[in-house]
């Protein structure tokens, strides 16, 4: 089974060529590229967050393996659902799902299932692929997306990912997520700043806590706490942030913006 593009031609250029012009604009050369575990990266139209997802993947060696944890923004399907497709497809060509850790990560696991119809729509692993294709044309993913908002779950998903990749020094976590929704750039930014002071502080439970307290509107919280679990789970020991932006940068509104942040976990 082949997952076609849902978002190819909206959130990004619907053609190869329109697309890698694209990624060349929005990644910058970087000579020395970080290994690191875990990157925290947009997924808005790339006309509003690109140049952000871009800065991200463009200061990180992206390996064989990436895991790409996004938000179930329709609520379809299974809670924490593994992908069970054997390729997506970009304007780029297909990119090979990892089905070896899929059928690993649900083997022994009451909290990860197989499960198509969940990411059959979902734009926030689907903007992150082409990022990959292009900075490493021979990896492959494992999209997960997740609509559980129990943090006990959370932390639990990410010990299991962290556990299933112990050892190997080919696998990416990528959590896929905007920050602050609609409120002015001032705000986002205050808001934003106590959950990105939680993952400085490598505090998956500080980040699920504060957001729900703060009520900021952080779509991929989810994601990003279990990313963080499974981080620490593999001895990740740091975060920085690479860029924090809002879409009033592109639209020149400010009064109603969209928050973008990318960080590295190491």
């Amino acid at each position: 089974m082949v997952r076609k593009p849902v978002v190819a031609g909206s959130f990004y250029p619907g053609s190869k060529s329109s697309l890698e012009k694209e990624l060349s604009r929005l990644i910058p050369f970087v000579r020395e590229k970080k290994k690191v575990i875990g990157l925290i990266s947009p997924h808005a139209g790339y006309v509003y967050s690109g140049g952000c997802a871009g800065k991200g993947f463009g200061s990180i060696q992206v390996p064989g393996k990436v895991i790409i944890l996004g938000v179930n923004h329709r609520g379809m399907g299974h809670s924490v659902a593994v992908d069970g497709s054997e390729h997506w497809n970009t304007p780029l060509g297909d990119v090979a799902i990892e089905m070896e850790l899929a059928e690993k990560l649900v083997k022994n696991s009451d909290i990860f299932r197989i499960d198509f119809s969940a990411g059959a729509m979902e734009h926030s692993l689907e903007v992150q692929v082409p990022f990959i294709q292009y900075i490493n044309p021979r990896a492959g993913i494992l999209p997960i997306t997740i609509s559980c908002m129990d943090l006990e779950q959370l932390l639990a998903a990410g010990q299991e990912i962290g556990r299933m990749v112990q050892g190997r020094d080919d696998v990416l976590l990528v959590a896929s997520t905007d920050m602050s929704h609609y409120i002015s750039a001032e705000s986002a930014k205050v808001k934003d700043q106590k959950a990105i002071d939680k993952i400085l502080a490598m505090d998956p439970e500080g980040l699920f806590e504060t957001v729900m307290l703060e009520k900021i509107s952080m779509c991929g919280m989810a994601p990003t706490v279990m990313m963080l679990s499974a981080a620490i789970q593999l001895g990740a020991k740091a975060s920085e942030v690479i860029q924090y932006t809002n879409s009033g940068e592109a639209s020149g509104d400010y009064d109603q913006v969209v928050g973008y942040l990318s960080m590295a976990v190491y």
